[in-house]
């Protein structure tokens, strides 16, 4: 998958994900429609579970945590 990782950090340079410690939620339905996340040094890698073998997106850390944040409180409009 080197080389398809697509919304990286500035200056950051991503491992071989295919080494990566993908998760799948535990709520995650049977019918597929989920994604899957990896921890990396100073980011974190999500792709859809369904391409393993498709692009992942990159987020820097802090980025990631806004983003659940903002998920959690129902995304607050401007």
């Amino acid at each position: 998958m080197t080389g398809q990782q697509g919304g990286s950090p500035a200056g950051l340079c991503l491992p071989n994900l295919n080494d990566a410690n993908w998760k799948k939620s535990s709520r995650s339905s049977a019918n597929g429609q989920c994604v899957e996340v990896a921890a990396l040094d100073g980011a974190v890698a999500c792709r859809d579970s369904k391409d393993p073998n498709g692009p992942a997106l990159a987020f820097g850390r802090a980025a990631w945590t806004n983003f659940l944040a903002e998920t959690k409180d129902g995304f607050p409009q401007p």
